[in-house]
């Protein structure tokens, strides 16, 4: 198992972002959650076999059609356990 938080950069809501997110982890098979931040970011947490986790952050790196993404924080966290995805 693998996790990982993500901040997303750029012009990430107002857009689906978090609702695009939550439809590719759910497609993968991923657990976690998935905000927006007061400072215009988006932050999530993705948990799950390690390619599925993957494919989601590069996801992350382009976002919907309507998303401009200057960047991708990722940072590895321990697994907790998450199978669900939620949008908050």
């Amino acid at each position: 198992m693998s996790r990982v938080r993500v901040v997303v950069h750029g012009v990430v809501q107002g857009v689906f972002f978090r609702d695009g997110l939550r439809d590719q982890a759910r497609a993968e098979r991923v657990g976690g959650w998935v905000r927006n931040r007061a400072d215009g970011t988006v932050e999530a947490v993705l948990e799950g076999p390690a390619a599925a986790v993957e494919r989601v952050v590069e996801w992350c790196r382009s976002g919907p059609p309507r998303a401009r993404v200057d960047a991708v924080d990722v940072s590895t966290e321990a697994p907790e356990g998450l199978a669900n995805f939620r949008v908050f």
